[in-house]
């Protein structure tokens, strides 16, 4: 058994890492059931309906430029999806995360006269929450990148989730990221690309591997650079179906 502390998680919002700002947050997944309970039971009797789930985050106000504040304010209301990434141990590789396409419902602002201005929002997933692990931990790199790869012990036939967050990035050429699968962990195969990240761009993308397509039992991330100069931070996860 392995029990973690709070203080590592990581919660990324879009192209924003929010971590920094944030102190609490939870991620509920729920499932709607049926009635099939007939004339002459005994005992009800359900079928599984449709699958749900949110994200709900609290911390400190900040209203700088590209800061929570003004990062969730723009969020709430729009009726664009952002890939949310929710590392309740940090996103060092294969440690575990919830995946989420989530539009912002609620942002609060409390100032209290005794205490620090804090926020807390609500995230609603579209689509339900995924679980996966994380296949490149949160950092700044400045050439080429191949991960090391994390092992399911065995593959897997329906599909699944890839997911990516720049928040940072001064590089002045394009960057490609990709997640790679393996069954012998030496060759490798791309199993799913996300679109070429344009010079200084920060942005976030979610993948779907359709279902029935083999993801095979190991998983990399790789981030290759043009030749150039600048450094890009970004996080990569996958979510097997």
């Amino acid at each position: 058994m392995a029990f973690i502390h709070g203080k590592s998680a990581v919660v990324l919002h879009g192209a924003f890492d929010l971590s920094s700002f944030l102190n609490t947050a939870q991620v509920q997944s729920s499932v709607a059931y049926g009635d099939t309970t007939a004339f002459g039971a005994s005992a009800k009797a359900y079928i599984v309906g449709l699958k749900d789930g949110t994200v709900s985050a609290s911390g400190m106000f900040d209203g700088s430029a590209s800061a929570v504040d003004e990062t969730l304010t723009a969020s709430i209301g729009s009726n664009t999806l952002s890939p949310v990434t929710l590392a309740t141990a940090g996103t060092t590789l294969g440690n575990r995360v919830a995946l989420l396409l989530a539009k912002t419902t609620s942002y609060q602002v409390s100032s209290p006269v005794g205490d620090v201005v804090s926020v807390s929002y609500d995230a609603q997933a579209d689509g339900g929450i995924d679980y996966g692990v994380s296949l490149a931990a949160t950092a700044s790199v400045s050439a080429t990148t191949t991960g090391s790869s994390s092992d399911n012990t065995v593959s897997t036939a329906n599909g699944g989730i890839a997911q990516m967050h720049v928040t940072v990035n001064t590089r002045d050429v394009s960057s490609i990221l990709k997640v790679q699968h393996s069954a012998d962990n030496s060759v490798w195969v791309d199993l799913a690309t996300f679109t070429t990240v344009a010079t200084t761009v920060k942005t976030s993308e979610r993948v779907a591997v359709a279902a029935g397509v083999t993801v095979n039992r190991y998983l990399r991330a790789v981030n290759t650079l043009s030749a150039g100069t600048g450094a890009i931070t970004y996080q990569i996860s996958f979510s097997r179906r």
